[in-house]
């Protein structure tokens, strides 16, 4: 694949991200090959980095680390010898902007998992937002602001085999584990997982299996997966976390939710976009189907994560868990 291919497969979800376009634009085209993705993309961050030193206020400190680490995140999404160095970089620069912009963020950490609580002490409920096969807290920083407009507590965590703990750790298949020592560590009455990617398979099992899962929403998850018939690139990420092709192999046969998605008790929104269309991967509209209180929400133009329609879901998905975590008319 060509680096143009390459930077145009990731341009939606990039821009998603929350990275500004043009300067998207203006680094990839000076790639030379696909190896130079991640070490431009690091410096790109490093130059964040900087602005947030010479910045002239807490505020502007503060916005440029969260773009660092956006940057950081993003290196991560080629192969590159130090993914895990660009992973903690993305890890300590969200730290700092939340430490800057929300003095009462807090680090929340357990075995198995880590992330930020973010939002009032008091709020009528606490969304967790899951990552997927490659991203990371620091990706959907835009659908936690669009949760925490609304009121609501937003816990965005790294996983196992996820983010920052992608170095040390592996994917597990029974992340309703993780999610049960995330929900006793915040310590919080009425929660909420939105999962992204994997990341909705992640969400939905965990719903299925952890009672205290009031409401639940899937972006761009998947039903099912067919180990041979997925693409290449995406075998060699799922070995990598987690940890080697056998395992990798044995993973992706536990991502079946048709035994599970009948006994999703909480209100469920599945989120499709129709242009996402990756062999060996079933999308969600059976998981809303078999689902007591699923619903369905496809959108004709939105690809993978739907990073190239998000007025057309985003406010929907915040409205819903808004709804039914507190109770307000839909």
């Amino acid at each position: 694949m060509t680096t143009t291919d390459f930077a145009a497969a990731r341009w939606t979800r990039a821009t998603g991200t929350g990275v500004d376009p043009h300067e998207y634009q203006r680094i990839t085209e000076g790639l030379t090959s696909v190896a130079d993705w991640g070490p431009s993309f690091l410096r790109t961050g490093h130059g964040y980095l900087q602005r947030a030193e010479d910045a002239g206020s807490s505020l502007s400190a503060g916005e440029y680390l969260l773009t660092a680490a956006r940057w950081f995140h993003l290196a991560t999404l080629a192969p590159y010898a130090d993914a895990s160095r660009a992973a903690a970089e993305a890890d300590h620069a969200l730290s700092r902007a939340l430490t800057v912009l929300e003095p009462g963020a807090r680090r929340v950490s357990g075995e198995g998992f880590t992330g930020w609580l973010r939002g009032p002490s008091n709020a009528p409920g606490t969304v967790v937002v899951v990552p997927g096969l490659d991203s990371a807290k620091e990706e959907f920083l835009d659908l936690a602001s669009a949760l925490l407009a609304r009121g609501l507590a937003v816990f965005a965590m790294d996983g196992p085999g996820q983010g920052v703990l992608a170095a040390t750790t592996t994917f597990v298949p029974d992340y309703e584990r993780v999610v049960g020592r995330v929900i006793e560590a915040l310590g919080v009455a009425r929660i909420g997982l939105v999962g992204l990617s994997l990341g909705g398979y992640f969400a939905a099992r965990a719903a299925a299996l952890e009672p205290r899962v009031a409401a639940v929403a899937t972006v761009s998850g998947p039903f099912r997966l067919d180990w041979e018939e997925l693409p290449p690139p995406v075998q060699e990420i799922m070995a990598q976390r987690a940890g080697g092709a056998d395992a990798a192999h044995e993973f992706v046969r536990h991502v079946d939710l048709a035994a599970l998605a009948p006994r999703i008790a909480a209100p469920l929104l599945v989120v499709d976009g129709d242009q996402d269309i990756i062999p060996g991967v079933t999308n969600g509209e059976a998981l809303a189907r078999l689902a007591p209180n699923g619903s369905y929400l496809s959108v004709p133009h939105g690809d993978h994560l739907l990073g190239n329609a998000r007025p057309d879901w985003l406010p929907h998905l915040s409205d819903h868990f808004t709804h039914i975590l507190t109770g307000a008319p839909a």
